[in-house]
């Protein structure tokens, strides 16, 4: 229902950064229109300008950053040197925004709910018991179950996908004519993804709402667009109808996006399962390896081919209940066995609030279980009692988290926040350590001249890449990856499980992956275990679980990846 008249007209737009007594463009000449009902996804890997375009559009820019040419007309108006109190009048009414990061914009002392409804009361939608009955129905068609109940918790007791559906809540609450979707899917599992990009396509077609969704899921923009503009370096390369440009890319950039896209991956089926020969090799030899070296040893537990034994595992919390005093018992994790080999891969997915950062967080000894047992090269880490088993247990086996914005401290520096762990377990010298930092970083594609910033100043991929680089700092046994590439761009994802399969190769590595992109897990792992509700409902190779599943639930997952049915030019 495209009007000939445009909602929103971006018109030779450049954006800048005051560094020192320079000027940093990080939007240069960018022009796109959004017409009422239209859906445009912009792509680009981190870096590109993206989010500075979208956050320009609704003035939010960070720091020092401004408009400094060209113009924003939305509605007709030029808003790009918009007083305060006109862009607060626009804000949430016409313009909404479901930022890309739940933790920094949740208030972790605020309710979810009420959160929520002070977005209705100052747009004027509801107050009162209005309010609260709204809110509920915006949680529920943002895909929460139990919404009346989620609306009293605090964002700590959500997931990070049920956060950020929180955020798509609070971005919907007031019906505005332009929705900025800045990455609102990256922290959910492929079906509730399907949920809500299915809801702003009914918004889409039933009220004319216009959608910016900012994407590094080609697959996704290709699925949920009706245009698609590419950006590199603050400009835009490639501009024109998503599958047309997808299935015919122009420029190099694009070809590159477009070739590394896991998401579109049902095109390099040939090459995928030519790769899966060669990665079914490399474990062979590894298991045989770890053989001789079972074999060998004569130390309990060393050289064991299984390096992680999970026994039974089993994670109970307690809920509020609808009374302050009452508490529900909640299986979060309820009897998960399994076994990763050693130099091996095993991904668990399920949906979010399944229970797989929660078995992720009990291998990695900062959750107890309730009950059952997980075993480290053949010690049961409820054995461990000393200061130094644990540090020596924490220096074989490093996480790298889902969100490098909590994950990483902003008052260190990023040479900092990669050299503390050698610090902590006195590895090398002064010079030694930097060094390897220097080594670290070249490894996950970030200059050194970063070493000196600071978290705040790093866009979300860059703060992921230094937070995979300090994992990697003490060569640990065991990575466990919690969604560890969910943030970053196709091209940079793509150079950081490159990066994990040849660490993996050259110094037999074993990683525990956990994620919601079933597209990535075909190019990393050996096994999956699909989770739902706390409980393993299907465990096997990759290729078992892809070319033939057992379980309904497991279907309906590959079914929902974006993109897979896209058929992509030569």
């Amino acid at each position: 229902m495209n009007n000939s008249t445009p909602l929103l007209q971006i018109e030779d737009l450049s954006v800048g950064f005051h560094a020192g007594k320079e000027i940093l463009t990080a939007v240069d000449g960018a022009n796109l229109t959004i017409y009422p009902g239209q859906t445009i996804a912009i792509v680009g890997e981190s870096g590109s300008g993206k989010s500075t375009l979208a956050h320009a559009v609704i003035g939010l820019l960070p720091g020092t950053g401004k408009v400094t040419g060209g113009a924003i007309k939305f509605d007709g108006a030029d808003i790009s040197h918009a007083g305060k109190g006109q862009i607060l009048a626009l804000r949430g009414s016409s313009i909404g925004l479901v930022p890309q990061d739940p933790m920094s914009n949740l208030n972790p002392l605020w309710r979810v709910g009420a959160q929520i409804k002070e977005a209705l009361v100052a747009n004027g939608v509801a107050t009162g018991a209005a309010a609260d009955k709204r809110v509920v129905e915006l949680l529920e068609e943002a895909g929460l179950p139990d919404a009346e109940r989620r609306a009293r918790q605090y964002p700590h007791e959500f997931s990070g996908g049920m956060r950020q559906r929180a955020l798509i809540a609070m971005g919907l609450a007031a019906r505005p004519k332009l929705l900025i979707a800045d990455e609102p899917t990256s922290a959910l599992d492929v079906t509730v993804q399907k949920q809500i990009l299915d809801h702003l396509d009914k918004l889409t077609d039933d009220l004319g709402v216009a959608v910016m969704l900012i994407t590094h899921d080609l697959g996704l923009a290709a699925e949920r667009a009706d245009h698609l503009v590419v950006m590199y370096r603050g400009r835009v390369v490639e501009s024109g109808p998503a599958r047309a440009i997808l299935q015919n890319p122009e420029h190099p950039y694009t070809k590159r996006l477009v070739s590394k896209a896991p998401s579109l991956a049902s095109q390099r089926l040939s090459s995928i399962k030519a790769r899966a020969e060669v990665r079914e090799q490399a474990v062979q030899t590894a298991a045989e390896i770890a053989e001789e070296i079972a074999h060998s040893e004569t130390e309990l537990g060393k050289g064991k081919t299984d390096i992680i034994v999970v026994e039974n595992l089993t994670k109970i919390f307690s809920l509020r209940g609808a009374k302050p005093w009452q508490k529900i018992p909640f299986a979060a994790v309820d009897d998960v066995s399994f076994t990763l080999k050693r130099g091996t891969t095993t991904a668990i997915v399920g949906e979010s609030g399944s229970g797989k950062s929660t078995v992720a967080r009990m291998v990695l000894d900062l959750l107890p279980p309730t009950s059952g047992n997980v075993l480290f090269d053949g010690h049961n880490l409820r054995d461990l009692k000393s200061k130094e088993e644990r540090l020596r247990l924490r220096r074989q086996m490093q996480p790298v988290f889902q969100n490098p914005y909590a994950s990483l401290d902003p008052l260190y520096s990023i040479y900092k926040s990669i050299e503390e762990p050698l610090r902590t377990h006195d590895i090398g010298t002064n010079k030694q350590r930097e060094a390897r930092v220097r080594d670290l970083l070249d490894r996950v594609s970030l200059p050194t001249t970063v070493m000196s910033r600071y978290p705040g100043e790093l866009s979300g991929g860059q703060r992921q890449r230094v937070a995979i680089a300090r994992a990697l700092a003490l060569e640990p046994e065991v990575v466990i990856c919690d969604e560890a590439v969910s943030a970053l761009d196709v091209l940079v994802q793509a150079q950081i499980l490159e990066l994990l399969n040849d660490l993996q190769a050259e110094l037999g590595l074993s990683y525990l992956f956990i994620t919601h992109d079933l597209a990535v897990v075909r190019q990393i792992a050996d096994n999956v275990l699909v989770m739902q509700d706390g409980k393993v409902v299907e465990s096997a190779s990759v290729t078992e679980v892809f070319d033939n599943p057992r379980e309904a639930y497991t279907r309906k997952l590959l079914d929902a990846i974006p993109g897979a049915s896209i058929e992509l030019g030569k």
